[in-house]
């Protein structure tokens, strides 16, 4: 499978990054299958637009989560992600929480409006997807092809 990461440099060595503020699947290394979605991500770089393009081919021993579209289950692990709690999960694949659907579920969280109101508004997003590398294990599975500027 090839995927995409948005960034402003060239990233031939993937690593896990444990650092920084907590992402809707915890601490990794981010990409995704769809192209122009990398190209958003690397977009949103002050200086150097870079889409950097990999091979992955999933390792049966790896523990991986798979959310194939939003649901109770991806919104509770997302709130825990972001929240700061850990997983033992070496992959976790799924939809993301862009700034508009995280804002919902900030607003779930403080109780501001409910289960159902947060799904009746992310109801009509545009598909996204990611899948983080969240073990060093499972980077072994990425392999870098090339990258092209934006």
């Amino acid at each position: 499978m090839e995927l995409y990461h948005g960034s402003n440099v060239t990233v031939t060595v993937p690593r896990v990054l444990t650092h920084g503020h907590y992402k809707d699947f915890g601490y990794g290394f981010y990409c995704t299958n769809l192209e122009k979605q990398a190209q958003r991500w690397a977009l949103t770089k002050r200086k150097n637009h870079v889409v950097n393009v990999y091979e992955y081919n999933e390792y049966a021993e790896l523990k991986i989560l798979s959310f194939e579209k939003m649901s109770e289950e991806w919104l509770d692990f997302v709130i825990a992600c972001r929240r700061g709690e850990e997983h033992s999960w070496d992959i976790v694949e799924g939809p993301m929480a862009d700034d508009t659907i995280w804002d919902y579920i900030e607003d779930f969280v403080r109780g501001e409006i409910s289960r159902e109101a947060f799904w009746v508004l992310v109801k009509f997003k545009y598909p996204t997807h990611q899948i983080v590398f969240c073990t060093e294990k499972a980077l072994d599975a990425v392999h870098f092809k090339r990258s092209y500027s934006v």
